[in-house]
């Protein structure tokens, strides 16, 4: 097993202000399919011996400068010891070609995460837990599903991004028809790309924003786009996924036994969130007919928007109280 040399910034980048109560520094981990994944670590300044440590990556497209590491951060503060990473392709993460994503690979880079953490000499390799934001909200629960050293989760604002991509927005594209467009435009598209010697980028968040944008696209804007979230490593504050990059979601739904996780999990959405189904529907499926639904949460924020889960928004919308509440009592 051997890592890629990655060139990583020493510089503070973040979309967030540093924190005197927590010490950082980069590190780099490997995964199962040998890519090298990298990853700001922040340690309490205040706390001894063997900690609790959370895993954070998310939204689908964003780096960890922007929410995971403000997530990370502020976790740190309150005691834990986190990681926030750039899923393989992305990022300062490694994978020669570059902004292709996969249900597969990018479960295992949460797994990969929790192989770090536990055997980290200042983690408690009993209580690790992870927090997944928006697309990796959805990523987080299907790592639940699958690994069980993790003992606790949190899905912010999640997309179930195999769901979007095979039906399209609040389900609007579910038809046999409108998958086998899609399936023959990608078949196309790969072909122009092998022509072409590189991949077409799909685009990330529109701009400029057109006056009719529907309002969740105004939200994206709002963050992606403007000094609030803009980064330059960002797919979504630049130029998006390769077209191709998501194929493998429309035939591969993530999710599968979600009602046999046995740890606690929590799904937070804003409820006033163009993607608070995913949350709910989420929610529903992982209690149904389950065995383990006494520690499983559904909150649901007022007012709150997609993106708001982000950073805040205006409202200092993410409830890190109870994040804090939640994991001090699952890490035990």
């Amino acid at each position: 097993m051997q890592m890629e040399a990655l060139k990583l910034t020493q510089d503070w980048d973040k979309t967030f202000p540093k924190s005197d109560k927590v010490d950082h520094k980069k590190v780099t981990f490997l995964n199962r399919y040998g890519i090298t994944l990298a990853a700001d670590l922040y340690t309490p300044k205040a706390a001894d011996g063997k900690l609790p440590a959370i895993a954070v990556c998310g939204p689908f497209g964003a780096v960890k400068e922007q929410c995971s590491g403000l997530y990370a951060q502020t976790m740190a503060e309150r005691g834990f010891l986190t990681l926030a990473f750039d899923p393989s392709f992305t990022g300062e993460s490694g994978g020669n070609v570059r902004y292709m994503a996969s249900p597969d690979i990018n479960t295992e880079d949460f797994m990969a995460a929790v192989d770090f953490l536990s055997l980290h000499d200042r983690v408690d390799p009993d209580r690790i837990g992870i927090i997944g934001i928006c697309g990796w909200g959805g990523m987080a629960i299907n790592t639940a599903a699958l690994d069980t050293r993790v003992k606790a989760t949190v899905a912010s604002t999640m997309y179930d991004m195999t769901r979007v991509n095979a039906k399209g927005y609040f389900d609007s594209e579910d038809s046999e028809e409108a998958r086998y467009q899609k399936r023959a435009a990608m078949c196309a598209q790969r072909l122009e790309d092998l022509k072409n010697g590189e991949y077409q980028l799909g685009g990330g968040v529109v701009d400029p924003l057109p006056e009719d944008a529907p309002y969740f696209v105004k939200d994206y804007y709002d963050y992606y786009k403007t000094e609030r979230g803009y980064h330059p490593r960002s797919l979504n504050s630049n130029g998006g996924w390769n077209v191709i990059g998501c194929e493998s979601f429309l035939n591969q739904p993530i999710l599968q036994y979600s009602n046999e996780i046995r740890s606690a999990v929590l799904v937070m959405h804003g409820d006033a969130a163009h993607s608070c189904y995913f949350g709910k529907d989420a929610y529903a499926d992982m209690v149904k007919d389950s065995k383990y639904a006494d520690n499983k949460e559904l909150l649901l924020i007022p007012g709150a928007s997609h993106t708001d889960l982000y950073d805040g928004g205006k409202t200092n919308a993410i409830p890190f109280d109870k994040l804090e509440q939640f994991f001090a009592e699952f890490l035990k």
